[in-house]
């Protein structure tokens, strides 16, 4: 929501509506970066981790939300980011000057290659190569990501508690706990146990020791003597990689959010691998650990638009998907928006989009031979500003988010899906996301019941038991357009 007209949504704004975040049910906010930032990619390229980005206000707008949200007994989770900083950085700015100063060691620098090239052939997640050259030094500097992102170094001591003490200030501001963003990569592995043979940075050097360790030891110094809560977005390639990130035993995350690229998702999700992911991730912190649940976020396409229909069963499906996800076991997160049914969007140009992936993604759609539409058609699809456009508050101009124009386009269906409508109607999606909120609240086994599939391994029903202390629940899921029949021992079901 855009407090002052500007056509950013701002923390202002973010305060107006905490009675609405209140009447849906929610008890926690997870916050997106609202640090300092050039804004290369959203706020996730941090220049200054201790003020708030202009465009978001001031910290003492910061300090009201916070009062506000702990006055209806709404807890903050600030979303860390400490893989990578913004090159805006003071701290990069000082450690590319020379190979001697106090930040020199800050960041990853390495000599060319023998070649005079990159020290070597890793690629980034936004396109071209994970290395950037630095006249200043005559070394490259890594950047898993953009190039304005360059890595941190977690190896170095002095760094490590430079990044810890980040944390402490927020802690004594009053956070409730932290998503921690791309943390599975902060051990390179470049001694020889990365896997070179992988493309990817982000793929070769995952899930190592020392990631896991550095992990252990932020959290032992930050966050535990505070006893905040911690969910971290990481790299889960098998049932291994959940049970370290999530154990309670391995003094990791409490929670961990698999980090699935778009184009991956789109092309695999079916719901016979939700079923086999659901038995297995339960199977796996069934004893010690807990799970992060959702089906949307800043990252991915509207869930509607992905897992359902946003056409002729727009509302069953945008029911059917909010009943799944709160009935699994493990803590719901609703991404804004979800609880309303926003669908994606198409916008009519690949200049009107402002994500850096989506960009990157058309342009290298473009090098392999596709006309401009091909490559925007494609390109449509798996933007993460399909989740990005603004809040659709109601049917006024601009969906009510603001008075001025809107940093990103909003979705012209804000006449028909929009808070206020659906606030007044009982049968809407949101008075459908308040009861499922109202029931967990309520009943004890929908949070800690035990899971159990009761549904055939393949076909589009996904179908489970919750029981606790002799209460049994039955959740029935039909992700197809027709009428499914499903047999509970031997009494038939009909899932519409």
């Amino acid at each position: 929501m855009d407090g002052n007209g500007d056509g950013i949504g701002d923390l202002k704004g973010m305060t107006e509506k905490l009675d609405y975040l209140k009447e849906l049910g929610v008890t926690a906010v997870w916050m997106s970066p609202v640090y300092a930032s050039p804004n290369v990619d959203n706020g996730f390229d941090i220049s200054d981790y201790f003020s708030i980005m202009e465009e978001f206000g001031a910290m003492e707008d910061w300090e009201a939300f916070r009062d506000g949200a702990h006055a209806r007994e709404i807890a903050i989770i600030m979303d860390l980011v400490l893989n990578h900083s913004s090159d805006q950085h003071q701290w990069f700015k000082e450690s590319k000057q020379s190979r001697d100063n106090p930040f020199s060691d800050y960041y990853i620098w390495r000599d060319p290659g023998k070649d005079g090239g990159e020290p070597n052939g890793w690629l980034s997640v936004f396109g071209g190569r994970a290395w950037e050259y630095a006249p200043e030094r005559g070394q490259y500097y890594l950047h898993l990501f953009a190039k304005e992102q360059p890595d941190l170094n977690w190896d170095d001591e002095e760094a490590r508690e430079r990044i810890f003490d980040i944390i402490r200030f927020w802690n004594e501001k009053g956070v409730d706990g932290y998503r921690v963003d791309a943390i599975s990569y902060l051990d390179k592995g470049m001694d020889g146990r990365a896997d070179l043979s992988e493309p990817f940075g982000t793929t070769s050097c995952a899930n190592l020791e020392g990631t896991h360790r550095y992990i252990r030891e932020m959290v032992a110094k930050t966050t535990r003597p505070d006893n905040l809560m911690t969910v971290g977005e990481v790299n889960i390639r098998n049932l291994q990689d959940a049970k370290d990130y999530a154990s309670a035993s391995r003094g990791e995350f409490d929670m961990a959010i698999g980090f699935v690229p778009p184009i991956v998702e789109i092309k695999t999700w079916s719901p016979q691998r939700f079923k086999q992911e659901a038995k297995e991730q339960y199977e796996a912190l069934r004893e010690d650990g807990w799970w992060a649940r959702f089906l949307s976020n800043h990252d991915k396409p509207r869930q509607v638009s992905l897992y359902g229909n946003d056409n002729e069963y727009w509302l069953e499906s945008a029911k059917m998907l909010g009943c799944y996800l709160h009935t699994l076991p493990g803590t719901p997160f609703v991404y804004q928006g979800e609880e309303l049914g926003m669908t994606n969007i198409k916008l009519p140009s690949i200049e009107e989009y402002d994500d850096i992936d989506t960009k990157n993604y058309y342009r290298t759609i473009l090098e392999k031979g596709a006309s401009p539409q091909e490559a925007l058609a494609e390109s449509q699809v798996v933007s993460r500003d399909n989740a990005r456009t603004p809040m659709q508050w109601d049917d006024s101009e601009n969906g009510g988010f603001s008075t001025g124009r809107p940093w990103l386009a909003v979705h012209e269906n804000y006449k028909t899906i929009n808070a206020a409508q659906q606030m007044r109607d009982k049968d809407s999606v949101f008075c459908f996301y308040q009861s499922l909120i109202r029931l967990r609240k309520e009943n004890p086994v929908l949070v800690h019941g035990d899971f159990a599939l009761c549904c055939p391994q393949e076909g589009p029903v996904i179908a489970y038991t919750r029981s606790l202390d002799g209460v049994a629940w039955l959740a029935a899921h039909n992700f197809s357009g027709q009428e499914q029949g499903l047999f509970i021992g031997s009494i038939p079901f009909y899932v519409p």
